[in-house]
């Protein structure tokens, strides 16, 4: 079983970022869409199959009104964080 949740960090307000619209695709398909949370958290998906997937953010920034990660998950649980500034954001494989 493949499972997945981010966490969204306003690095640039020093807080989590609430409120941020995230979506789950393969392919051209929509699998969740979700809200994170108060603490910036969401959880996407408990049953995946293995296989590449992409994680689209709508971040609270002035530039950045988009962003997509193409991850490619195994089996066990994912955790990919994004870390968003009013003019720059990355991220990186959680545990």
């Amino acid at each position: 079983m493949t499972s997945l949740s981010t966490h969204v960090l306003d690095t640039g307000a020093g807080r989590p970022a609430a409120d941020v619209a995230v979506s789950l695709r393969r392919g051209d398909e929509t699998l969740a869409e979700a809200r994170t949370d108060a603490d910036g958290r969401a959880r996407l998906a408990d049953d995946l199959e293995p296989g590449v997937y992409s994680l689209v953010f709508h971040p609270p920034s002035p530039f950045f009104r988009r962003v997509e990660l193409e991850v490619e998950l195994g089996e066990g649980h994912h955790h990919v964080p994004l870390l968003v500034s009013p003019y720059s954001c990355a991220s990186y494989r959680g545990s």
